[in-house]
C-alpha cells in the first residue's frame, strides 16, 4: 500500500532521544508527516470509544512510549483495524515491538525509534 509506505518513510526520518513524553513524540510525528507533505488529523475518533493518535488518509498512526505490553497493544490495534476508515496502521514505539504483519486483516508496520538513534543522513 503506497500510502502506508509514504507515512512510514516520513516517520523513519525521526531522530528522538530517550526520555520524551508522549505529547513530545506526537509533536515530532506530526512535524515529520507535515514535512513530508502528508496531511494528518490528530486524535481521531473512530467511533465506539476508539481514538487513534493520527489518521493520515486511510493510514492510522499510533504512538507508544517505551515497550508496550504486546497483548494489550494487539487488542488496541485490532479495535482500530475494525474501522472502515483504517486501511493500514503504522505503530511508532520507542523500543521494538514484535507484531504480526497484519492485525484484523489490515497491514501493520512498526517503526522503532530506538533503532534510529544516532546520525541522521539525508
Amino acid at each position: 500500500m503506497e500510502e502506508m509506505l509514504r507515512v512510514e518513510r516520513a516517520i523513519r526520518v525521526l531522530r528522538t532521544g530517550p526520555g520524551q513524553n508522549e505529547m513530545q513524540l506526537h509533536a515530532q510525528v506530526a512535524r515529520a508527516l507535515e514535512e513530508a507533505g502528508l496531511q494528518a488529523a490528530h486524535e481521531v475518533n473512530l467511533g465506539g470509544g476508539r481514538r487513534i493518535d493520527f489518521l493520515c488518509g486511510s493510514v492510522g498512526v499510533e504512538v507508544k512510549r517505551g515497550k508496550p505490553a504486546r497483548s494489550a497493544l494487539l487488542r488496541q490495534l485490532t479495535r482500530y483495524a475494525r474501522s472502515d476508515a483504517i486501511q493500514g496502521i503504522v505503530l511508532v514505539v520507542e523500543r521494538s515491538a514484535h507484531l504480526p504483519a497484519t492485525v484484523g486483516g489490515k497491514p501493520i508496520c512498526v517503526v522503532s525509534l530506538n533503532r534510529q538513534w544516532g546520525i541522521s543522513l539525508p
